[in-house]
């Protein structure tokens, strides 16, 4: 039997990118006349035959999806994704669907490498789960010739389909709860302009503030990740103000977890001494000494809007629904207390 011809066959035998073979088959620009057709000739001199896939696919009981998250994102103390993962796989099964999961490690980040189920067309749809750097993202985004659907991160200078967290919100009615307990000066904990999401989840603080009439405090904005790797950093991160707030809001909740024991070994008791509220619901109780308030995701209600977005496209290319924003709900546990009356809207 002989072997399928794909573009990444054609790409080394020219020897240049698969992106460049995709653009010269598909007719599309940045590709000289010259090496168009060189391509072209190529290509049938060596029996490739392009998918239809619209046709196909609409046929197809099945489909083959692909899953693609940053490494630094899967490592032992973020596992958040792993849950997401296993929601779509299950839900996938349902649908008669498989799911094929790739890592992509920092340097293929860095070097803008497509992925190797998309290389390889071993997919007939991409899920992009969290945020990539924003040269990786717009590179892939702007290359890929195929249905792709985007969670918890988007593209915002582009109309890319996307299931996404309710952060802004959510940041917002996290920190009116702190007010509504009683406190006015309140700290947030998170890196920003790392990820959209992070981002976000503090727009919905400063806005909860301005909205108290609150004045914010640059030294209560706390970094707890580095800026480049993107990588939760306990030792160098996570740096004490010398006057210090009543309450922290936590853009996720391994942070929170992070900065209760940061809290606990400067002799901070929480919640008596300091407050301490999370985001997203999902860690592990070998991480927390009391129960955290939060702001709890349904990753399951993400998982099922990804899975229909993403089979609708690839059973009709002209599908589409921008961005979907999944609503969350605040948890109420120990780490946060009453300790006045509430502060008033202005």
């Amino acid at each position: 039997m002989s072997r399928t011809v794909k573009m990444a066959d054609i790409a080394t035998k020219m020897g240049v990118s698969i992106v460049t073979v995709s653009k010269a088959l598909s007719g599309q620009k940045g590709v000289s006349e010259e090496l168009r057709h060189k391509i072209l000739d190529s290509a049938v001199e060596m029996g490739y035959e392009k998918k239809a896939k619209a046709k196909v696919t609409e046929q197809k009981e099945s489909c083959v999806l692909g899953i693609i998250v940053a490494e630094k994102y899967l490592s032992e103390n973020q596992s958040f994704y792993w849950k997401v993962y296993q929601d779509i796989v299950q839900k996938a099964r349902k649908k008669k669907s498989f799911v094929i999961l790739e890592v992509v490690n920092a340097e293929d980040e860095l070097a803008c490498k497509i992925p190797q189920i998309v290389q390889e067309e071993k997919i007939d749809g991409l899920i992009i789960m969290g945020t990539f750097k924003k040269k990786y993202d717009d590179f892939l985004t702007g290359n890929l010739r195929l249905p792709y659907v985007e969670i918890d991160t988007s593209n915002m200078d582009c109309s890319s389909d996307s299931v996404v967290f309710d952060n802004l919100h959510g940041g917002y009615q996290m920190t009116n709860y702190l007010f509504s307990l009683g406190h006015r000066k309140i700290g947030f904990v998170g890196t920003r302009l790392v990820t959209a999401s992070i981002d976000e989840r503090f727009l919905g603080y400063l806005k909860s503030l301005m909205e108290h009439g609150v004045e914010w405090k640059d030294t209560w904005f706390i970094d707890d990740r580095d800026r480049e790797s993107s990588m939760l950093d306990r030792d160098n991160k996570f740096q004490l103000p010398e006057e210090m707030p009543t309450a922290f809001f936590c853009n996720c909740d391994l942070a929170a977890s992070y900065m209760i024991r940061k809290l606990n070994e400067a002799g901070y008791r929480v919640p008596e001494d300091i407050s301490v509220v999370g985001f997203d619901d999902f860690i592990t109780e070998q991480f927390m000494t009391i129960g955290l308030t939060t702001y709890a995701i349904d990753m399951g209600e993400m998982a099922k809007h990804a899975l229909h977005i993403l089979l609708h496209k690839i059973r009709n290319q002209n599908y589409t629904t921008g961005r979907v924003v999944v609503a969350g709900k605040l948890i109420e546990r120990e780490s946060a207390t009453k300790i006045g009356s509430p502060v008033p809207f202005v």
